[in-house]
């Protein structure tokens, strides 16, 4: 069955009926989780069967759980340590392998698909909105690190997301609040930012999330909205087969295109296969019903592929010794 365009968010810990209303609309292909969407184990799981109940059609349930400052679950999941403490660690690569599947597992074990992981961006030590959040400064260190990470997640049947491409980490300004604009060159950013992206497309990389970023020596559009940086650099460069997932349209970074509809339109006619409109339901409900979406089929094909593969469910998982073990070599990181 083919999924649709849009993930949206919901507002509480239970499905309203206007959230019902919004998940059966043809356009509506995925949902993301926030913290306001959690208060217990118990609560989550049926959160999720009611997401899934709520349609026949195929939905994919996304969140942000990186660890360290985004970590949407807290309370019966694993503190995770940011993906920083990685780098410094004498089993750096066993670890973040660990740091994927553990992340991962927990997840899928709630019937979740995937979390948008893991963060690619260089660490220049000049954006708080990356930081810790990068695994380090060294672009080959990075590469080397989150193909570990990417393969403890698949593992545990979840898709990989790299993120935010082509680099957020260069740039002060925060995309949730500013425009970014990136004023290196072309060649500054392949030396540095792109090695990460490069190294695991070769490698079978799933998904990318571009940044709301512009790098006004290359283009005068965030990399979200731009042809250039999706097809061209993206599909035709580094020969990316994977899903193009916008970054949340409602952000400050992505107000430069224009209104939502614009938003949304201009996102799918540069290359992205699904936008996220996150935390402003009425911006969701005008690019519903506003928006002119040509969804192709080849998206909707690639967009499949997120699906989370079959794994153990939660009671399952946590009487598992490798789980066991992996809390007891991460959470040492904290």
């Amino acid at each position: 069955m083919s999924i649709a365009p849009i993930m949206l968010d919901i507002d509480g810990i239970e499905l309203s009926a206007e959230d019902r209303e919004l998940l059966i609309h043809p356009l509506t292909g995925g949902v993301i989780f926030f913290t306001r969407n959690y208060e217990s184990i118990e609560q989550l799981e049926q959160l999720v069967a009611s997401i899934r109940n709520t349609t026949d059609k195929d939905i994919l349930i996304a969140v942000d759980h990186e660890g360290g400052r985004v970590q949407r679950f807290r309370t019966g999941f694993t503190e995770l340590p940011a993906i920083a403490s990685l780098a410094n660690d004498n089993k750096a690569v066993e670890k973040s392998f660990t740091h994927g599947w553990l992340m991962a597992a927990e997840i899928r074990a709630m019937d979740i698909d995937f979390s948008f992981a893991p963060v690619l961006d260089i660490n220049f030590g000049v954006s708080e909105v990356i930081g810790d959040r990068s695994f380090n400064r060294d672009p080959e260190l990075i590469s080397l690190l989150a193909t570990e990470y990417i393969k403890g997640m698949r593992e545990a049947g979840m898709a990989s997301t790299g993120k935010h491409f082509p680099g957020h980490g260069a740039v002060v300004e925060d995309s949730h609040h500013e425009i970014p604009i990136d004023k290196r060159s072309k060649e500054s950013i392949w030396q540095n930012d792109i090695i990460p992206f490069t190294r695991l497309i070769n490698q079978g990389l799933d998904a990318i999330m571009p940044a709301h970023v512009i790098y006004q020596e290359i283009d005068d559009k965030p990399a979200g909205f731009s042809s250039y940086w999706l097809q061209h650099v993206l599909r035709q460069e580094l020969g990316f087969q994977g899903v193009i997932f916008s970054d949340d349209l409602t952000m400050q970074g992505a107000s430069i295109i224009g209104g939502y509809t614009e938003r949304a339109e201009a996102a799918i006619t540069a290359g992205c296969d699904m936008i996220l409109v996150c935390n402003d339901r009425q911006g969701a409900i005008e690019i519903i019903d506003k928006a002119h979406i040509n969804h192709s089929k080849e998206s909707s094909l690639r967009l499949t592929k997120m699906k989370g593969q079959p794994f153990m469910n939660r009671s399952a998982l946590l009487d598992h010794k490798r789980w066991a073990e992996s809390v007891h070599q991460i959470s040492a990181l904290v």
